[in-house]
């Protein structure tokens, strides 16, 4: 029987429908998980009033939330691997939006966290499985720019949830949030259904002699021509069906590669929390920053996360992760240091917060790509998932440095000083992941396949 490379089919193919399809979609999926993460911290005052409580007793919702999406992260993500990407995300979006709507019911604060909980698990569930089918269904020369403009609509979705804040809170109350938060998934469903198809590769190694695989590859490409008893395969791969494991991100050699990619994500997405929640508080207390100056200043750093993240994805099509990266993060030390030193009435210091949020979101950003490129379709969403929980851990542990600096009348200087350390740290762990034999076999191969087919 013939062998059919799928890899080398999805990565001579032009960007047409079958790929902008899946870009939308997961693109709408990435959108929400970011309004819908940051939501809550923004409508916060609005929601304790609404039931009569004070600011303080959202620390069970945020807790909750927090809580939800490590468990989906951990648990949820990995069943992509397991029960499809598509059929994974379809749940998650149903089961995510239905709770959410659910929510604008909830009679007490306590019934509204739980509920909070139990939708952070399915929501922290939709960027890995987003990543994992753009990352499969993209030919290899602009997969890291189709992953950065779904990253790009993470960020837009944080933003987005700021005008709720903005505008419809005192119209509509806080469930604003809630029925968007709630719409948005669901909408996604139909076109899961009939715009996007399960991911070739996954079905791939989880069946090689699927025959639904040939009439997906003739419905994307009318000109291949199949005899009908083709073994279908994945590159150098020999056709042997094989079913994902939770632990295969650690198997044949890849042990070293995912601890250090988990203590990448871990501090990452560790200091990206810290700042999110302390920020502001930290120019107010220790600099005499008003929060609604220093929020109008903000504002305008939005723009620099979405170019970064732009821009890393355009950069990663082309140069070699491992080398690039460590870029990003020293920048994000560099910004926040000068962030300590400069006044915040120096026209300057406007540059340094978009420089910040450029580095940031791009450098976090290039990290989820990375991970698509080191592991194989069949653990994708897995790993995904997993580097996710780990940073998710981080976000739950760092914010406590913000009270302890604030308790302690720590300086601004030096509490920003203290803050850049951590990007050095993953500067120097990802470095290290580059001389990795796996990992840079893997991100070689990557850049080579994509220079060869720009």
């Amino acid at each position: 029987m013939a062998q059919f490379d799928v890899e080398a089919f999805v990565d001579r193919q032009k960007i047409g429908r079958p790929q902008l399809a899946v870009l939308l979609v997961c693109l709408l999926v990435c959108f929400i998980d970011g309004f819908d993460i940051f939501m809550v911290g923004k409508i916060a005052p609005a929601i304790a009033e609404g039931f009569g409580e004070p600011v303080e007793a959202m620390t069970l919702l945020f807790l909750c939330q927090q809580i939800g999406l490590a468990v989906g992260a951990f648990v949820v993500a990995p069943l992509a691997d397991r029960f499809g990407r598509r059929s994974m995300l379809i749940f998650a979006c149903a089961t995510f939006g239905a709770v959410t709507l659910a929510s604008v019911y909830a009679q007490t604060l306590f019934q509204l966290s739980i509920m909070r909980g139990i939708a952070g698990v399915f929501m922290s569930a939709g960027l890995p499985m987003a990543l994992a089918m753009i990352s499969e269904a993209t030919p290899r020369h602009r997969r890291s720019t189709f992953i950065a403009i779904a990253l790009a609509g993470y960020s837009t979705g944080s933003a987005a949830s700021g005008a709720v804040a903005a505008w419809l809170i005192d119209i509509y109350g806080w469930q604003s949030g809630f029925w968007i938060g709630g719409i948005v998934p669901i909408l996604c469903i139909p076109l899961l259904l009939f715009f996007v198809p399960e991911s070739l590769k996954y079905r791939t190694e989880r069946n090689p002699k699927d025959p639904g695989i040939a009439r997906t590859i003739q419905r994307m490409d009318r000109s291949v021509v199949l005899a009908g008893d083709e073994v279908f395969v994945l590159g150098e791969a020999d056709g042997t069906a094989r079913k994902a494991k939770l632990l295969d991100v650690f198997l044949e050699g890849r042990t070293w590669m995912t601890s250090i990619l988990w203590a990448a994500c871990f501090l990452s997405m560790a200091n990206i929390a810290l700042l999110a929640a302390w920020l502001p508080s930290f120019f107010q207390e220790m600099a005499g920053i008003p929060i609604q100056r220093f929020a109008i200043i903000a504002l305008i750093a939005y723009g620099g996360g979405v170019v970064g993240t732009l821009t890393i994805g355009y950069l990663m099509d082309r140069i070699r992760a491992t080398t690039l990266i460590p870029f990003y993060y020293i920048g994000i030390s560099v910004a926040l240091f000068a962030m300590g030193q400069v006044s915040f009435e120096a026209p300057i210091f406007i540059g340094i917060l978009l420089f910040w949020s450029f580095a940031q979101t791009g450098g976090q950003g290039g990290l989820n790509t990375l991970i698509t490129q080191v592991y194989p379709p069949r653990m994708r969403s897995t790993a995904l998932g997993w580097s996710g929980g780990a940073g998710r851990i981080g976000g739950v542990i760092s914010p406590i440095f913000g009270g302890v600096a604030i308790a302690q009348n720590f300086s601004l200087q030096l509490t920003l000083t203290c803050i850049a350390v951590v990007p050095l740290i993953v500067a120097v762990l990802v470095f290290m992941l580059g001389r990795n034999s796996y990992a840079r076999q893997a991100v070689i191969a990557s850049v080579v396949t994509q220079r060869g087919t720009a």
